[in-house]
């Protein structure tokens, strides 16, 4: 059996291998027959390959004699439009994710328990998030506080320093009448509409030669001759006069900033409109109207400096007037396009460029609107545009509503058009143009969006909305019945506000834009606010206490809170009284009681709505917390060493002091007389209340005021004071002095509970016991 399956092993092996020989010599002999052809090269494989072409070829067979189910699912899959490509595609995508469930396990039994469940997780899920964004915005809020605060003691700790260099210091004179008593005047109480505009310790100027000193000085100077003319019923421009003084510092001859101070002043002096009048116009119209003066002059500076630079290609030759000026700017301006119609000579060759577009805006932005009025009626582009534009000269602005109508009507036609390509894109001044004539809110935010790339600098950009607003009143209901709504002031600063104050200083490279910007768009108060917290070298806080006092002097200060501030007229006033007040008091601090009077005297104005208030005009609110502030201030000289001096004079009530120019009245300078006194014998300061009763002539009062204070020698005396006797001497001279010049004065007056002689009989009774 072992033999037999030997043997029959073997025999299969030689089978199999006598089979391979066979094949081997049966492909031999066939490729020793086929001749070599040029169209099938002869190739040649081994084994290996031999093995991998016919499994390639096998799984080809297989693809194609795919099994019966598989064709019934591709059929099923077509029937019902799905692509199985496309499935089998997707499954190998496909990407199995935890659920829901998976990471909470749901123990809900019906759909509305899971329900619960699913809102009760998402409750959670709310409140640990709001938790979070809430630790987030303390935290932001407490280091926004923090560095708040670190400013302000550093800003604090700063001007205190100034305290030990300042201005020379006051002479402090002891009284030897005897009336001076260990009392201290207690803290001055501003009336509860003052609020702080500046840190306690105030603005001072510096002794030492420095921009803020120098300004200080010729600011004090213009100052004096405000309220000298006020006084006095003269007519003066404070904005003018601060200018003036201003350009004699020569501070901004050398510079790189862009907004100087004495472009700042320039603006002031635009706004107030001083010299001008603007009729049939509201004040806060009239303050726009000054911004854009000030701007279309900042052009026509521009336009010469550009003709100066280029007078080869200006070509302005001898000619002087406003229109030459014009063109010869656009010559530079569009030097680039081909001739321009205003220098064709050939008009059989190329077309020259229409430049009519051209020519009334750069008239109108520099201020020439005689010359653009003429350019529209000799032009016949501009044929329809010129009466509407002769409507909006005339009107300021305020044009009629057909005339807006009109205006709105071509803008709609021509930003339907789009900007035709090909061409220098003039038709775009045309469109600024009609959108100033429109004055429609719709129509200006359209064309800003549609073409944002419109204006170079942010000075025509104001300058278009400056243009383009108008006040709203109840006589505009018929444009907004047509469904044009005016483009307001507030709408120009709130959109304004929305960027913040680094994007406009260029992260405090050019510190004065951002005022000039709150100045350009009426935001006068939030602007002085602004320069008032810029201490530093440059002394922006000095500009801002005199910026106050020319704008409060016109009255302007309550139309220019801004858009979005939550305060009234009043506080707008007692904003800028406050500024001022505070800067008045650093010279009161040092001694200088006459420039702190001239200060103390500008606050108040400021608080009775600024010119009117010197001479009763006004509100009547106004005035009366003039008045009150005015008391208030002036009793606070009058308690200053020399303060009596200087609000009296040398004798009476103040006929030959200072007292006289804010107090006409003589009964009104009587009453404000006794109540100082009243003040300075309660705070204990008798030897003022007695030389005070004395000036108003109640020499009763005063003598009252002696026998209380010998009355306490005489204690004192008995308790073995040795400065009692000393007092006691003092004192019986003074009452001596008191009843003699009552008795030879015309001035002593009676007073129903106390008469003269009831005192005399009280004073000779204590000095007889010495």
């Amino acid at each position: 059996m072992a033999g037999v399956g030997s043997s029959g092993g073997g025999g299969g092996g030689d089978t199999e291998m006598g089979g391979w020989t066979g094949l081997l010599h049966s492909s031999t002999k066939l490729l020793e027959q086929a001749a070599p052809t040029p169209h099938f090269p002869p190739l040649q494989r081994n084994l290996d390959q031999l093995e991998a072409l016919s499994t390639k070829l096998k799984a080809k067979t297989i693809r194609a004699e795919a099994p019966s189910q598989s064709l019934s699912a591709t059929r099923l899959l077509a029937r019902e439009g799905i692509n199985a490509e496309q499935l089998a595609r997707d499954l190998k995508s496909f990407e199995l994710k935890t659920t829901f469930e998976d990471v909470f396990p749901s123990e809900a039994t019906s759909v509305e328990e899971y329900l619960q469940q699913l809102h009760e997780v998402a409750i959670v899920s709310s409140i640990q998030e709001a938790q979070k964004d809430n630790l987030k915005s303390f935290n932001n809020y407490m280091m926004q506080v923090l560095e708040d605060d670190w400013q302000k003691e550093k800003r604090d700790f700063l001007q205190s320093l100034n305290l030990f260099s300042t201005l020379p210091k006051r002479n402090i004179n002891i009284s030897a009448s005897g009336l001076a008593r260990p009392a201290l005047m207690p803290p001055s109480t501003s009336s509860p509409q003052v609020s702080s505009g500046l840190p306690s310790a105030g603005i001072m100027p510096i002794p030492n030669k420095t921009i803020i000193e120098n300004k200080s000085s010729v600011y004090a100077g213009v100052v004096r001759d405000l309220n000298d003319a006020r006084g006095r019923s003269l007519p003066f421009n404070p904005a003018t006069a601060f200018k003036a003084a201003y350009e004699s510092l020569s501070v901004d001859a050398v510079g790189t900033k862009s907004v100087t101070m004495q472009k700042m002043w320039h603006l002031i002096q635009a706004l107030v409109g001083e010299g001008l009048t603007h009729r049939n116009v509201s004040r806060k119209i009239s303050l726009v109207i000054g911004a854009r003066r000030h701007l279309e002059w900042g052009h026509e500076k521009y336009i010469l400096e550009t003709i100066n630079s280029h007078p080869a290609l200006a070509a302005l030759g001898g000619s002087v007037g406003n229109l030459q000026k014009i063109r010869a700017f656009m010559r530079v301006r569009l030097r680039d396009q081909g001739v321009l119609d205003f220098d064709a000579t050939d008009l059989r060759r190329q077309p020259p460029v229409d430049t009519t577009w051209q020519q009334i805006y750069f008239c109108l932005r520099t201020g020439y609107y005689d010359e653009a009025r003429q350019v529209a009626l000799s032009s016949r582009a501009a044929h329809n545009f010129a009466p509407l534009l002769a409507d909006w000269i005339s009107t300021n602005g305020a044009v009629l509503q057909e005339t807006a109508l009109a205006a709105s009507e071509e803008c709609d036609k021509m930003l339907r058009m789009g900007d035709r390509p090909g061409r220098p894109g003039f038709d775009r001044k045309k469109l600024l143009l009609y959108a100033i004539i429109c004055g429609c809110r719709q129509q200006i935010e359209r064309l800003l969006k549609d073409l944002p790339t419109l204006f170079n600098t942010i000075e025509d950009f104001l300058w278009f909305k400056l243009s383009a607003l108008r006040e709203y009143n109840a006589s505009s209901s018929n444009v907004l019945n047509e469904g044009l709504v005016p483009y307001t002031l507030d709408d120009l600063q709130s959109y304004l506000n929305k960027f913040e104050q680094s994007y406009y200083t260029k992260s405090g490279k050019d510190p004065l834009i951002y005022p000039y910007v709150l100045f350009l768009s009426i935001q006068l108060l939030p602007a002085i606010l602004y320069l008032s917290k810029e201490v530093g070298e440059e002394g922006y806080h000095v500009d801002a206490v005199h910026i106050s006092i020319a704008l409060a002097d016109h009255g302007v200060l309550p139309d220019g809170v801004g858009s979005g501030q939550k305060i009234g007229v009043m506080d707008a006033c007692a904003e800028a009284a406050s500024i001022i007040r505070q800067y008045g008091s650093m010279y009161l601090r040092n001694g200088n009681i006459d420039l702190a009077l001239e200060y103390y005297a500008q606050a108040a104005a400021a608080m009775g709505g600024g010119e009117v208030s010197w001479i009763g005009e006004g509100n009547a609110d106004q005035l009366r917390h003039r008045s009150l502030m005015l008391k208030q201030l002036l009793t606070e000289i009058l308690l200053r060493d020399g303060g009596i001096q200087l609000l009296l004079g040398p004798s009476g009530m103040g006929e030959e002091g200072e007292l006289k120019k804010y107090m006409v009245d003589w009964r009104s300078r009587q009453q404000f007389l006794l109540e100082a006194a009243h003040r300075c014998q309660e705070a204990g300061l008798y030897d003022k209340a007695v030389e005070i009763h004395k000036r108003v002539g109640s020499f009763a009062m005063a003598l009252q005021i002696i026998n209380k204070c010998l009355s306490d020698a005489v204690c004192a005396m008995a308790h073995n004071r040795l400065d009692g006797e000393s007092q006691a001497t003092a004192l019986i001279h003074s009452g001596n002095e008191i009843l003699e010049t009552a008795r030879y004065s015309s001035e002593a007056r009676l007073f129903p509970s106390l008469t003269l002689a009831q005192v005399e009989c009280r004073f000779l009774s204590c000095s007889n016991l010495f």
